[in-house]
């Protein structure tokens, strides 16, 4: 099967030819014909299998072959995203393959200014990329129009409610024109997103290549148990033992990125950070040095799960669990992608093992562990398994204890009379016992 016989036009296979593609992945292949058609969609698809094209080459063929010029402040497909970097990423996406058509896409999210984004919107936008605060603040203040809006596209729509979005779609999609084409892609559907399709799509496709939750076979998974005092020194001692290149760290609070980075700064190591408390600016920046090899260790919270398309990553690392089990499918799936092999290396402390079952049940597997020498955990974690069971937690093992130098004779006379003294019962003082008598 080729591109071409999916039926794209010779623009979009001259973008495609030019970035390598060959041969469609299995969610394009089911997913651009359909939705070329016309078709409302639902696609369930590993992270890193090409669902962004499976939407973005069929919807710029459509807007080219169908419906007028778009006009004044007007949008004529608009995609909704969780994350600042993944409206990056799929605003850059549908630049790469439309550039051989008379298209304009654009871009917008909060923490920086609105006031270029208005400006920008005036001329009118065929492909509106767009977080859903931006957005609402945009169409509230009459900088958006909706009324030429042809399609719709919710991209990780589960992440967006994760993050609190679901009041902002609510009112977002009363204000949509309610013929139009509606297509759900997403790594992972959680029951409310299966709700949520219910009341948006008609009569959908549903597509699903791969297992629900699951994370990509390509990825191989493991866990080190460390103490949680020590998983700085532990990955610290792995960067430089195991002399790994670059890296994608996530971590679970923006307090603890900031003192990763400047632990691993102090020690002469390459490193930045992406959080939310960092503006857009500084985020996008830090990507980019990453990706020029700039930077060996990036390390970031789960703001960045989704949305950040690094080529040939080799190595993600979970510094720390993440709170939702789902987060960590998108975590790891920032490696191993379009085809290539990568490890995903979690540090994990006794105080995690929940968080820990709650990952190894969503994606149907226990993940191997491996105990780094010198590392070993005082408090150890409780081995578990794909079934959500927590195991008996192993008992810490007891040290031995050496006797003192030249005290050898001494310490086993001193056992052997102590053995053979007799055992004295104690004996209870009758009340009043020893107390001198009044009077």
């Amino acid at each position: 099967m080729t591109f071409a016989s999916l039926g794209l036009i010779e623009p979009l296979l001259r973008a495609t030819e030019a970035l390598g593609y060959q041969t469609p992945s299995p969610v394009q292949a089911e997913a651009i014909p359909a939705v070329l058609k016309g078709r409302d969609l639902m696609a369930a698809a590993q992270t890193g299998t090409g669902k962004t094209a499976g939407f973005a080459l069929p919807l710029l063929q459509r807007l080219t072959q169908e419906g007028p010029q778009v006009a004044s402040n007007s949008v004529r497909a608009l995609v909704l995203v969780p994350t600042r970097e993944l409206a990056e990423q799929v605003n850059e996406s549908f630049r790469v393959y439309g550039q051989h058509l008379p298209l304009r896409n654009y871009a917008v999210y909060g923490g920086v200014s609105i006031n270029p984004q208005m400006m920008k919107l005036r001329k009118g936008i065929d492909i509106l990329v767009a977080t859903p605060g931006r957005l609402l603040d945009l169409y509230r203040q009459n900088a958006v129009k909706f009324n030429q809006l042809q399609a719709l596209v919710l991209d990780e729509a589960d992440r967006m409610l994760d993050l609190g979005f679901a009041r902002e779609l609510d009112e977002l999609f009363v204000a949509l024109p309610k013929r139009r084409q509606t297509l759900l892609f997403s790594a992972t559907f959680s029951d409310a997103i299966r709700q949520m399709a219910r009341e948006l799509l008609r009569d959908p496709l549903s597509i699903e290549v791969s297992p629900r939750n699951a994370a990509a076979k390509s990825v191989r998974q493991w866990l080190i148990p460390v103490d949680k005092k020590r998983k700085s020194e532990l990955f610290q001692h792995l960067l430089e033992e195991r002399g790994w290149g670059q890296v994608l760290v996530f971590a679970k609070t923006r307090k603890g990125v900031d003192q990763l980075v400047d632990e691993l700064q102090a020690r002469g190591v390459s490193a930045d950070s992406i959080h939310g408390d960092k503006p857009q600016p500084s985020r996008l920046r830090a990507l980019q040095r990453f990706k020029d090899n700039e930077v060996q260790v990036l390390v970031a919270t789960d703001v960045a799960a989704r949305g950040l398309d690094i080529d040939d990553l080799p190595l993600v690392v979970n510094f720390d669990l993440p709170i939702v089990a789902e987060d960590y499918v998108h975590r790891i799936g920032r490696t191993g992608r379009a085809g290539a092999t990568g490890e995903a290396v979690s540090l994990v402390c006794a105080d995690e093992v929940q968080l820990l079952a709650a990952i190894e049940v969503l994606t149907r597997q226990t993940l191997q562990r491996r105990e780094e020498p010198g590392f070993i955990p005082d408090h150890r974690v409780p081995q578990t398994d794909a079934s959500g069971q927590v195991l008996k937690k192993p008992k810490k093992p007891k040290k031995p204890k050496e006797p003192q130098a030249g005290a050898g004779k001494a310490a086993a006379l001193g056992r052997w009379i102590d053995s053979e003294k007799p055992k004295v019962k104690a004996v209870r003082k009758a009340p009043g016992f020893g107390k001198a008598k009044k009077g």
